[in-house]
């Protein structure tokens, strides 16, 4: 495995990645009844933005930094006012031990879910790295309601689903080494995943570079048997050149109601924050609409 998510941690895309995890966690929990997140691709849970991997890219800076301190960076919407969702999921990053004298540390996914969950709901984390699986281990050591498991994620769903709560959302977010290949693997893990749990919620995050690479799976997810399927995506330069990330990108299948609403005003707010040579561009729509959403 040569990618190592420290050297992106808090770029623009876990900015999106992220904005959308929370407003999905905090859907879970409008109900009372307990709730499973399960990560296929979990990392090692935190990553100091001080050390050697975030110091050599610096992607942060244009990501999360600039959200947290508009000051610094003139042309990121200074003195705009922040949405409440997106002033919430803010604050519990600057919460987190490490940052109370500034931002040292950015949570990944399982660290931002088990920060938010409450004490009746669970976490099944699979992480295949060795290295990571271990720093997620010894993240995660003291918290009862959070289990590692160190094996390929896509291969876990067999096992992990339907979770025994009966509600729950899973994260896909891989590496995409395979690049274009990945996304055959994500059609068949949620062809899969929706047979045994047709009820579960599903976010896949994925990043954009050309176009034509997203298309074919969003063709897909239209005739997926998912209910609903909701697209945020962000982009901070056109999506038109293989060389670099020029945006990402989140399906939800099956996202509970009123997710849209609950994201739209972050991501109107976020895009011109997040712009760097021309303005960043943002889109928020439907792939599958049911009568009820």
């Amino acid at each position: 495995m040569n990618y190592r998510h420290a050297y992106h941690a808090g770029n623009f895309a876990d900015v999106l990645k992220h904005s959308v995890l929370f407003a999905l966690i905090e859907a879970m929990q409008a109900k009372a009844t307990p709730f499973a997140f399960i990560d296929t691709h979990a990392g090692s849970g935190c990553y100091a933005l001080d050390g050697v991997e975030a110091g050599k890219t610096g992607e942060y800076k244009d990501g999360i930094s600039r959200l947290l301190f508009p000051d610094l960076h003139p042309n990121s919407g200074k003195g705009q006012a922040l949405p409440p969702l997106l002033r919430r999921w803010l604050d519990a990053i600057l919460r987190l031990p490490g940052n109370d004298h500034g931002l040292k540390l950015y949570p990944g996914s399982p660290l931002q879910v088990a920060n938010a969950m409450r004490e009746i709901d669970s976490a099944q984390l699979c992480e295949l790295h060795p290295e990571e699986a271990t720093r997620l281990r010894d993240l995660f050591h003291h918290d009862h309601r959070v289990h590692v498991h160190q094996r390929n994620g896509y291969e876990a769903l067999k096992a992990l689903l339907p979770p025994k709560e009966k509600r729950g959302l899973v994260l896909i977010d891989p590496p995409y080494e395979a690049q274009e290949a990945e996304y055959r693997v994500i059609e068949k893990a949620l062809k899969a995943a929706l047979e045994r749990w047709p009820t579960g919620v599903y976010a896949v995050w994925y990043p954009i570079k050309l176009r034509s690479q997203v298309q074919p799976f969003h063709r897909w997810l239209q005739h997926c048997s998912a209910r609903r399927v909701l697209r945020a995506e962000l982009l901070v330069h056109p999506d038109d050149s293989p060389l670099r990330l020029n945006g990402s990108g989140m399906v939800i299948l099956n996202a509970p109601w009123k997710l849209d609403e609950a994201l739209r005003d972050s991501l109107r707010v976020m895009a011109p924050m997040l712009s760097q040579e021309r303005p960043a561009q943002w889109r928020l729509d439907w792939l599958v609409e049911d009568s009820a959403s």
